[in-house]
């Protein structure tokens, strides 16, 4: 039904799952100070700024978050990893992290991917399933698929920090 790259797929889940986790908690990398910034999940990338437009901005990406987490909710698959958690943190979390890696004006301060998932046991069906929510979410907001891609591409590496489940 969605055309996205299995690999994109899986590791934008990924990384939406991870936010949900470091959302609770925060993670300085090692060698920085207690006032420090926190550790990056994906390098900012100036040739994402068109994508981040056509996301609508900050303003898109948190409309997109809210379907994204209701979408998380109904599915029963994906709805235990967040119904304990602090959802509205967890969409703050997420609305910064993507609006970084498509080079907008915001700041991620969250923990890294696997310090999120560490004892969460999220296997590749949990992670798929969460990627499939993401791209309900962006399909109900039209997001163009080549701005869908561009975006699950830069996601899609933090899989392997975030499967932690053979």
């Amino acid at each position: 039904m969605y055309k996205i790259l299995p690999c994109a797929l899986l590791l934008a889940a990924g990384l939406m799952a991870g936010t949900t986790v470091s959302a609770q908690t925060a993670m300085q990398p090692a060698g920085s100070n207690a006032g420090g910034d926190a550790y990056p999940t994906a390098p900012r990338d100036p040739s994402l700024k068109p994508v981040f437009e056509q996301f609508g901005g900050k303003p898109g990406l948190v409309a997109l978050m809210n379907d994204f987490m209701d979408n998380l909710m109904a599915d029963p698959v994906t709805r235990p990893f967040f119904q304990n958690a602090d959802r509205e943190h967890i969409k703050v979390e997420l609305v910064d992290q993507f609006c970084v890696i498509l080079d907008g004006p915001c700041s991620y301060t969250g923990k890294d991917m696997a310090s999120v998932h560490r004892g969460m046991n999220v296997d590749r069906a949990d992670f798929n399933a969460l990627v499939e929510d993401l791209q309900k979410a962006m399909s109900k907001h039209d997001i163009p698929f080549r701005a869908q891609n561009k975006l699950l591409a830069k996601l899609a590496p933090m899989n392997r920090q975030i499967i932690t489940k053979p």
